[in-house]
């Protein structure tokens, strides 16, 4: 083989080489195995200075493919190969080999293509990273032509709920956008004329594989797919982002609606923000208070940076802008290069706490106080006189260091003392008669009780003693048998005793008709929680005194327990004289009592049974039967006496079946919506209706709400009638509001509605449903609803809140309540209840509590609504009054709605 760079035919090769760059010719002949090329291999090879015969042995090995593929090729048959060559520097190269035989001879170019090559792997490198940014994206990305999705990434298919992007090819991109986003996508798409143009962002609404829609921020780009246009989508799900913007609005509501004062200042205390609160409690306008010095504008040195350095709160006094001193508690913190202060108006909470003090000062029962470290922080009077000790010689002491004894004598031990079951159970102790020893040795016998500070906080660690001396009563208990025969508050016979003289009176010798009178007290309760059982103790007493100076000598007056008394009059000559004695009873009853300086007044519901000599009845049954009349009589409206006799057995009788009815009475569709007006006092007009339920029984015709609300009450059915009357009611107002008849909607919600977990939930559908705005609907819910409950009544007003619908306090003033409590559950509506709007225009009384109610209602911005009005002169009083709203029969009884609107 030989090398001769002038001996290869150039005309062989020409038009091979008319398309090389940077080319060296070479040849190869078959007949002699010469091989030889032109000028240029060398450097082509980067072999400078490198022999003929380095040169050869590289071209050979390079091109031994080709040259085994020529000589078994036809003459004038094209051969082309590619081979990577590593540089003696170790620089890698790509060769191309092009040849072609002629004859017995092959004749080829060779050039160097490393740079194409790497223009390739770049392209391939590059197409690779954009291939896994689309896939890892976190955004969703697809294709979709002629309106059909051909390249979706995962994230689109996690988007749309698919377990992969490939299950969104081939269907309808509008499959996954919500109807009224599709013709904004349409025109979006539409303005993309040529390829490349790209759409600003913005959001669609996009709906999942399983209808759950959730807003899309959304940037479409003009390409394309196969060679045809196309467009391409990149979409970011922006739900977190709109919630966040709704929790800074909800925040920014909070700000506006707290009953807290909340200011924002700069890092000198100079006021940026000034919320309608602060307006309220200082009177003051947020335009005016802005720029200012808060110290100023609370009337006192106020340092933001002195508070948050001494532990971020502080009690102060604070002066509004007409003068008044405020109690305030200040907290404060940093933010945001300044400072925000959460200022509490505690004035009248400590006005409430000095008058309480003064009442538990002035109680004849002692009163101990106890920390949570079990230790007494404050003692009453009559504690210090009823212990014998002074108050400072008790403070810091322990309960425990006092001894007890039980009424056998024996010492109790510390884990049985009244405050140790307090704290172990969480239950109260309530009445325990135990033994002290005093510290001058004397023993005194007390009636105690032991209760949480605040009952609804089932974890509190502090808690009350309040104990009665009975002492000289027990001494004489212990020497007479009054005590097992007799009520210990009352000294009334107890229990035991009336059955016995009952038995006596029936089937002694001296058999004679005997009237057996139940009498339980009416508002006892009311007067019993809010007040306290010393003065509760005390009415009992008074009214059992009066009973007893009400009946002759020989009758027998009793105390059940509770507030429950009884009466046996013997030698009755019938019901004429039965009835004189119950209305005797009830006109002693109802005087006025005093108590703690306070006149309160209590009447009486009695149930009446007279027995004749030969009644089969045993004194249990007796009682039984004057227990039940008087429940009639409470049903009936209280304060009234009934006689328990066949009429009141077929009432009872009719009852059940009337319950039994009740249930049937929804699906059958005998309940129907009756709806009193609301009239605005200050323009005359209707602005809502009272919907409220009303049932035609197909036998009895009408029954009154007064029978069967409390029959639905005290059974499980109250609930399916509330959602009954809800639904019936929000579609008729609803229809109505769609007529142009403009008025708000008021419905009941009754105790056991509030208790209901699904309460919330039915009104949502109801109002879905209808379409009515939740802000025409107001839930009207009584004191007694309100206050038994008042954590779970909050939460569940808060949540029915959240939906926008109105609340009402119903009632007010029949009931107990906490005005505090009532200010937190954030209500719309005050309702007065209509006993004390009857008295309007004959009852200076009535009036001044009218007037209490409805100022009371409108300091903290609840509307007033004056209930059962019926005269034009409690009409015009209320209009003096500056009373809101107000309904009753004056402007019209209940009705179905065709007929209130024709």
């Amino acid at each position: 083989m030989e090398a001769n760079a002038n001996s290869i035919d150039h005309e062989q090769v020409i038009d091979l080489a008319l398309s090389a760059e940077r080319a060296v010719i070479w040849q190869l002949d078959f007949t002699t195995d010469v091989l030889s090329w032109r000028d240029g291999l060398d450097s082509l090879l980067e072999l400078p200075g490198a022999s003929e015969e380095q040169l050869r042995t590289t071209l050979i090995r390079l091109t031994e493919p080709l040259m085994v593929a020529a000589r078994t090729t036809e003459t004038w048959q094209d051969l082309e190969l590619e081979q990577q060559y590593r540089t003696p520097a170790g620089k890698p190269q790509w060769l191309r080999f092009r040849a072609r035989r002629r004859d017995d001879k092959l004749i080829g170019i060779v050039n160097n293509v490393t740079d194409r090559h790497e223009d390739r792997q770049e392209l391939a490198d590059l197409a690779d990273r954009y291939r896994l940014l689309i896939e890892l994206s976190p955004d969703a990305i697809a294709v979709h032509q002629d309106g059909l999705v051909t390249y979706a990434n995962p994230a689109a298919g996690k988007f749309a709920g698919l377990a992969t992007g490939n299950d969104l090819i081939g269907r309808p991109i509008t499959d996954f956008v919500s109807p009224e986003s599709v013709p904004e996508m349409v025109g979006r798409l539409a303005k993309l004329t040529v390829p490349g143009a790209t759409s600003e962002p913005s959001e669609a609404i996009f709906v999942r594989s399983d209808k759950i829609t959730f807003p899309m921020e959304v940037v479409s780009v003009r390409t394309t797919w196969a060679g045809q246009p196309a467009y391409q989508v990149i979409m970011r799900d922006v739900s977190a982002q709109r919630a966040a913007e709704a929790a800074l609005r909800y925040q920014a509501a909070l700000v506006e609606h707290v009953s807290d004062a909340i200011i924002a200042t700069d890092a000198e205390g100079r006021v940026r923000s000034w919320n309608p609160a602060a307006e309220a409690i200082y009177g003051l306008p947020s335009d005016e208070a802005r720029g200012h010095p808060v110290g100023e504008l609370v009337g006192t040195a106020l340092d933001p940076s002195a508070v948050v350095a001494d532990g971020g709160v502080v009690q102060t006094t604070h002066r509004a802008a007409d003068g008044r001193a405020l109690t305030v508690r200040v907290s404060a913190s940093e933010m945001d290069g300044g400072y925000v202060l959460v200022c509490a108006d505690e004035t009248a909470r400590r006005r409430a706490e000095q008058q309480y003090s003064t009442v538990v000062a002035s109680l004849d029962e002692g009163v101990l106080v106890i920390g949570p470290n079990g230790l007494v922080v404050s003692a009453n009077p009559a504690a210090e006189r009823i212990l014998g000790a002074p108050e400072s010689l008790m403070l810091g002491s322990s309960p425990h260091e006092w001894p007890l004894y039980d009424e056998a004598g024996r010492r109790l031990d510390p884990v049985d003392y009244p405050s140790a079951q307090l704290r172990r159970t969480g239950g109260k102790q309530q009445g325990r008669v135990l033994r002290v020893r005093r510290r001058d040795g004397r023993e005194v016998w007390l009636s105690l009780s032991c209760r949480a500070l605040n009952p609804e906080d089932i974890g509190s660690t502090s808690y009350v003693l309040s104990f009665t001396d009975i002492t000289e009563r027990r001494a004489i208990g212990e020497r007479l048998e009054h005590d097992a025969t007799h009520d210990p508050l009352t000294g009334l016979a107890n229990r035991s005793l009336v059955l016995d003289k009952l038995t006596g009176l029936l089937h002694g010798q001296d058999r004679k008709p005997t009237a057996v009178l139940f009498i339980d007290l009416d508002k006892f309760k009311v007067i019993n929680d809010s007040l306290g059982h010393s003065i509760g103790d005390t009415v009992l007493k008074i009214s059992g005194d009066r009973l007893r100076r009400a009946v002759r000598s020989t009758d027998v007056v009793g105390r059940l327990g509770g507030d429950e008394f009884v009466v046996l009059a013997a030698d009755m000559r019938g019901e004429p004289e039965v009835r004189a004695l119950a209305e005797n009873l009830r006109d002693s009853l109802t005087r006025p009592v005093s108590a703690d300086g306070r006149k309160l007044h209590v009447d009486a519901s009695i149930g009446i049974v007279l027995a004749t000599p030969g009644d089969q009845r045993t004194a249990d049954e007796l009682l039984r039967d004057a227990d039940v009349a008087m429940y009639q009589a409470k049903t009936l409206g209280r304060s009234r006496y009934e006689f328990f006799n066949v009429e009141l057995r077929m009432r009872l009788q009719r009852r059940l079946r009337l319950e039994q009815d009740l249930r049937d009475a929804v699906r059958r569709g005998r309940l129907w919506a009756a709806y009193q007006p609301v009239v605005d006092l200050r323009t005359n007009e209707t602005v809502a209706v009272e919907g409220l339920l009303r049932w035609t029984h197909p036998v009895h015709g009408p029954v009154s709400p007064t029978e069967f609300i409390p029959m639905a009450e005290e059974s499980d059915l109250i609930n399916l009638l509330g959602a009954h009357v809800l639904r019936e009611t929000t579609k008729e107002v609803a229809a109505r509001r769609a007529d142009g008849i403009d008025v708000d909607l008021k419905i009941n919600l009754s105790t056991r509605q509030l208790d209901d977990a699904s309460l919330v939930l039915a009104i949502e559908a109801a109002l879905a449903s209808t379409g009515l705005p939740p802000s025409a609907l107001c839930l009207e819910i009584t004191e007694s609803a309100l206050m038994r409950d008042a954590a779970l009544a909050g939460e569940t007003l808060a949540a029915l809140r959240n939906l926008g619908v109105r609340l009402a306090i119903d009632d007010f003033g029949t009931g107990y309540s906490s005005l505090a409590q009532l200010h937190k559950l954030t209500l719309d509506t005050l309702k007065i209840d209509r006993s004390f709007v009857t008295g309007l225009g004959e009852s200076a009384d009535a009036e001044a509590i009218v007037t209490s109610i409805i100022a009371m209602a409108h300091a903290v911005n609840l509307t007033v609504v004056a209930e059962g009005v019926e005269t034009e002169k409690q009409l015009e009083v209320l209009k003096a009054l500056d009373c809101d709203q107000a309904q009753g029969y004056y402007f019209g009884k209940p009705q179905p709605a065709h007929k209130l609107w024709p």
